[in-house]
Parts: structure tokens; C-alpha cells; sequence
């Protein structure tokens, strides 16, 4: 093995899919894009990091809420190009194509073109490490979507997609909590 700079060690273990985040600031929706978030736990909770280094920041902050889109490969120039733009200047809807969903529990738009959709509320800020706690209090899954493979951001300007499903429930199912 080859030693590597300690300082890039956590494009090895880049977490969850890049995903859209969208909010609504009480006149405008907006999307800012995420590539580190998590799951905690076998329950609807999830933690992403952002700060008020990004405009959709002080939505969120102020109404507690968002939605946390989850795109497909096929739209990997609207991610990339939603996470290069500031919403400060740019109606990232309109400049992306993307057409807004009115949610049911939160006042941030779902994205239609995307294969899952999750509306949150915001439960933790953990300033420290610039955490957001999200608690999903409906979540949305079209499976009409022919594309379903995900992106991966490794953390220098490349991605990885999710490749094919590997099976193994009956090995774990005695480890699988019921309703997985």
C-alpha cells in the first residue's frame, strides 16, 4: 500500500448518495446539494452537514424544515450544476428543469424527476461539526423511474454510481429488524 494524505482519507468512505436538499424560504423554493448525509439508526432520522455558508441554510434554520431529494445518475448535471450556483441569484428549478412538488407536511418542494423523495423536520442543530438533525415525516419512492442507480461523490470532483443489487436477505434475516 501506498501512503496517501491524511487530509483527502475521507474520499475512501464518502458517505450516502449526493442528494438534493430543497427549502422554501417563504417566498421562494430553492436546492442546494448534499454529499454528506446519514442514516441513523433503523429509524426516519438523518443528519446532514451544512452551515450557513449556503444560502438554503437560514430556511432551514428559521422554518426547520426541507426535503431531501434523491436523484439518479441521469441527472448528475443538474446536481453538480444546483451545487455550483449560488439560489442567492439563480432559480435553480427554472435554470435546472426541475419541477417543484408541493409537499404535504413541509413547505419545501419534492422534486419530481428525482426516484425518492423525503420531507423533514429539523430536530438538532450540532453547530460543533455544522450537523443538521433531520426527523422524516413522509417519505416518497417512484418506482415508474427506469433509471434507480445513484451517485456517489468521492470528494474531488468525481462520482461513483451504484452498480447492481446483490441479494442476501436470507443469510441476514435473523438480523434484519421486522419491516425492513
Amino acid at each position: 500500500m501506498e501512503r496517501m494524505k491524511l487530509s483527502r482519507a475521507f474520499t475512501l468512505m464518502e458517505s450516502g448518495p449526493v442528494v438534493l436538499v430543497t427549502t422554501n424560504d417563504g417566498a421562494r423554493n430553492n436546492i442546494m446539494t448534499i454529499s454528506w448525509t446519514m442514516v441513523v439508526d433503523f429509524t426516519p432520522i438523518f443528519a446532514m452537514t451544512t452551515g450557513p455558508w449556503n444560502y438554503s441554510f437560514a430556511a432551514i434554520r428559521k422554518y426547520k424544515e426541507c426535503v431531501i431529494s434523491i436523484p439518479t445518475v441521469d441527472l448528475i448535471d443538474q446536481v453538480v450544476g444546483a451545487g455550483t450556483c449560488s439560489g442567492v441569484d439563480t432559480d435553480k428549478f427554472e435554470k435546472f428543469r426541475l419541477t417543484p412538488v408541493k409537499g404535504r407536511h413541509v413547505r419545501a418542494p419534492l422534486i419530481k424527476q428525482c426516484l425518492a423523495n423525503v420531507e423533514c423536520r429539523v430536530v438538532d442543530f450540532i453547530k460543533k461539526h455544522d450537523i443538521v438533525v433531520l426527523e422524516g415525516v413522509a417519505a416518497y419512492f417512484d418506482g415508474s423511474r427506469r433509471e434507480k442507480r445513484m451517485i456517489h461523490a468521492i470528494g474531488d470532483g468525481t462520482f461513483v454510481v451504484d452498480g447492481r443489487r446483490l441479494n442476501r436477505r436470507t443469510m441476514m434475516r435473523s438480523k434484519i429488524p421486522v419491516g425492513i
